[in-house]
């Protein structure tokens, strides 16, 4: 059940409390460039979050096997000791530039009208730094600097963070960026039928608005505190066996005496 809960704090973290877009402000580019219609928003995070997801998973490959300090295959090939973490961006940004070369194939291939909404900004994904900004922090939590603890993660000890983790880290991540997306995709299209003042129409009244969802994203600040409460710390205590009590020494006399009768009485 601590897995699981870990799981689950890590989910309601990256997805709401510590939204990538208003929480740390990263991926503001596509979040303010794509959220004049919701379908176009909705298609941008899910493209999003593909992307993020491919990312984290081959990022914490690269890092868990031959980046961290100690890591498998530099251990074996170099030698123990070996740290190869300083050529993390390097790799994290060929990482994504090609995950989101496929995504992009995939939705020119089957969805174009899709891939013609999205215009240059498919291609922006690439410098989309929520996706770097995942990538670090995974690397962040597996590399685990000794006497450390990573991302507040429940438990003692610098613990490395294993895949489950990591993907749960990137999945909810992205759509924590698909929700604030197509959440200011929607203001926005009510915005065209109300009567914005003209020194705020276009982006003036678009970065108000995105402020006031981050004002409002603050409001969930303390629940991963409760969710750590209810599912990791809180555990009932095993309930103890009652211990049996011992039967009285008349007690067993007279059971013996009744099979000893039980036995000898004739048929």
């Amino acid at each position: 059940m601590d897995y699981i809960g870990e799981l689950i704090l890590i989910a309601v973290g990256a997805g709401v409390i510590n939204n990538f877009v208003l929480h740390y402000f990263v991926g503001i580019c596509p979040f303010i460039g794509v959220s004049r219609r919701v379908d176009m928003a909705f298609g941008m995070g899910c493209a999003v979050t593909f992307v993020i997801s491919i990312a984290a998973l081959l990022s914490w490959t690269f890092t868990y096997f031959i980046l961290r300090p100690g890591a498998p295959v530099t251990t074996w090939l170099i030698g123990p000791g070996t740290d190869l973490t300083i050529l993390s961006y390097i790799i994290y940004i060929f990482v994504i530039a090609s995950s989101v070369q496929f995504v992009e194939m995939y939705v020119r291939k089957f969805f174009p009208p899709l891939y013609k909404s999205f215009g240059v900004f498919l291609p922006l994904i690439t410098t989309n730094c929520a996706i770097l900004f995942a990538c670090l922090k995974i690397l962040s939590t597996v590399a685990v600097p000794t006497g450390t603890a990573a991302w507040g993660v429940v438990g003692e000890g610098p613990q490395p963070w294993d895949l489950g983790r990591a993907m749960t880290l990137a999945i909810f991540g992205g759509l924590g960026f698909t929700l604030a997306i197509v959440i200011m995709a929607g203001i926005r299209e009510e915005l065209d039928h109300c009567d914005v003042p003209k020194c705020l129409r276009g982006a003036g009244i678009t970065l108000l608005v995105a402020g006031i969802l981050a004002l409002a994203f603050t409001g969930f600040t303390g629940v991963g505190a409760g969710v750590k409460k209810l599912l990791i710390e809180d555990k009932p205590p095993p309930a103890k066996a009652e211990p049996k009590t011992p039967k009285s020494a008349s007690a067993e006399a007279t059971a013996d005496k009744s099979a000893i009768r039980n036995r000898t009485r004739p048929s």
